[in-house]
């Protein structure tokens, strides 16, 4: 991409287009597009149509999604399903139409089947039943996918399609109703350590295992991308190593210095056994991840804690 190409970021305010954001900011890219969702409802289809025709982007990265834990999917499956078949749609096919040079979609390793073979492989897709709690996000992203395949193959397009692992870092939630495990985990532990309570309840078995990538290493790798892959077929992104519920749960435990003990409430669901991305093909173009977990746990809490005084003034 030139430095000087218009290039929209979709989601700019969430996890991973403020990391977008940072990183192309950082790397010179200076006519960068963003919309607040008080601007632009991406579920509106001719708002979407009219911005992407006054403002003839070049490049854009779909990062905007309706996104959450366990809790949030199971509460609210409608407005999983449509909200983030209504954004992905109207982005893509505005993209088409209005004549985007290249697109990178954002999607989730929740596309895989619950049970499928470990580590995940890109082939594994529709290979078998998804996990029921995110099923309907589930498959909001894999028709998403879908699109962008059956734009290239039939409009000849560049859209091309990014499953992340399971992300952290700087603006991500922390809300203990819609967060996801790690910011979630962190959040307790801290106000555990704050109200010196005797122990933190963790969700499940501790038992399934998880991978985490920090958000700042998914940016680059979508930079990366974006300037080095032409393909449709779905490309992994992630750290290609995981760690039980508990170990993580230690780890942040140690990080945010609480002492007290941990406990796991086995009434509540564990989602998927185990989910490992396969992140060889990535790797064999020459990406590869440079933020360990200790030194993003250490850095996302650092965030969290600027954050916490910030609201307290």
């Amino acid at each position: 991409m030139e430095l000087h190409a218009k290039i929209y970021i979709a989601g700019h305010n969430g996890l991973v287009g403020s990391a977008l954001l940072r990183l192309l900011r950082s790397r010179g890219y200076d006519n960068l597009v963003m919309r607040s969702r008080q601007e632009l409802d991406l579920r509106n289809g001719e708002e979407v149509k009219a911005f992407f025709d006054e403002e003839s982007i070049d490049y854009v990265f779909l990062a905007a999604a309706k996104v959450g834990g366990i809790l949030a999917n199971d509460t609210y499956p409608a407005e999983f399903i449509r909200d983030n078949l209504l954004m992905a749609t109207n982005i893509i096919d505005s993209a088409y139409r209005s004549g985007v040079r290249k697109l990178l979609n954002l999607g989730s390793t929740c596309i895989y089947p619950k049970l499928a073979p470990q580590p995940l492989k890109e082939s594994y897709l529709l290979t078998g039943e998804l996990e029921s709690t995110n099923e309907p996000y589930a498959i909001a992203k894999i028709a998403a996918i879908k699109m962008c395949q059956a734009y290239n193959r039939q409009y000849g397009t560049r859209f091309i399609s990014v499953m992340p692992t399971n992300l952290y870092g700087p603006n991500d939630r922390f809300d203990l109703n819609d967060s996801h495990v790690l910011p979630a985990l962190l959040r307790k532990f801290h106000e555990a350590k704050e109200k010196s309570l005797p122990s933190v309840q963790v969700w499940g078995t501790g038992s399934p295992r998880r991978e985490f990538l920090h958000v700042d290493d998914l940016a680059d790798a979508c930079l990366y991308l974006m300037e080095h892959y032409e393909g449709s077929e779905i490309v992994n992104v992630g750290m290609g190593e995981d760690l039980t519920i508990q170990e993580l749960a230690e780890r942040i435990q140690r990080v945010v210095g609480y002492e007290g003990d941990i406990t796991f409430d086995t009434s509540k669901p564990d989602g998927t056994p185990r989910k490992l991305a396969d992140t060889s093909k990535l790797f064999g173009m020459g990406w590869e991840p440079a933020i360990s977990l200790d030194e993003g746990l250490t850095s996302t809490y650092l965030w969290f804690l600027e954050r916490q005084q910030v609201a307290q003034v």
